[in-house]
């Protein structure tokens, strides 16, 4: 890492520049790095990022209930790119012990953090805390009503530690889903197949439906929950209080 780094300067400074420029910023200075994998967006990260640096870390979350197109996708894109994927598994005992109190379907009646908090933020944050720096995917217009601040850079409130204090860059934050897929079209990048089933967002595949037309993307999102709960805590310090 540079021996000065200052994210909120960087993140005003960077704020209008391309996702290359961005990516590229954050590969100079770090080098405990990763890109977070699951969705189209994250495909496009890894695209840029490979034209910058060959030797590109990447890492996705295995929460167990995902859709065979995801587990197909992930081994696609590993293969695309010629790339090693750090698949990361919940912890099997608190897992098992939440399945055999609550059942497999619990997040229908008492909602989706408790679930989501086992199968996704203990795992991710089990990964942070052995790196210094991540990228993510995420696009300010994805939920308006919760990701209102994401700074192209920033220091990672969520998931620092007083021993690590982590740095997250979000290089596709102004971007639209419309920017995101014109780059997947014209760079012949991998994409889940589901998208051609009318999935925008896609999550875990008890928690992930079609969008109908003119639906924001996040409707597809634990649909039976209200709009200002649809995020499972990956991106905490981002969301709008």
């Amino acid at each position: 890492m540079s021996t000065i780094f200052n994210p909120e300067k960087l993140a005003n400074e960077y704020e209008n520049e391309s996702p290359e420029k961005i990516i590229k910023l954050a590969l100079e200075n770090f080098n405990n790095i990763a890109i977070s994998f699951s969705g189209a967006e994250d495909v496009v990260l890894i695209d840029i990022a490979k034209k910058i640096q060959s030797d590109v870390k990447v890492f996705s979350l295995d929460t167990g209930r995902l859709h065979a197109e995801t587990y197909r996708f992930i081994e696609q894109v590993r293969e695309h790119y010629k790339i090693e994927i750090d698949v990361l598994s919940p912890d099997t005992k608190s897992l098992q012990e939440f399945v055999y109190k609550k059942g497999l379907y619990s997040f229908y009646k008492d909602g989706h953090k408790e679930c989501c908090g086992i199968r996704k933020v203990v795992p991710l944050r089990r990964k942070l805390s052995t790196l210094n720096a991540w990228i993510t995917g995420q696009r300010k217009d994805q939920s308006p009503g919760t990701r209102i601040t994401v700074p192209v850079v920033e220091n990672d409130g969520a998931f620092s530690t007083p021993e690590n204090k982590l740095m997250k860059f979000n290089p596709l934050s102004n971007w639209s889903s419309t920017q995101v897929w014109e780059y997947i079209r014209s760079n012949d990048v991998p994409f889940n197949n589901l998208h051609e089933q009318g999935f925008i967002s896609i999550g875990c595949e008890p928690c992930t439906r079609p969008v109908l037309p003119n639906q924001h993307e996040r409707e597809g999102r634990w649909w039976w929950e209200d709009a200002t709960q649809k995020e499972c805590g990956l991106h905490a310090g981002n969301l709008k209080k």
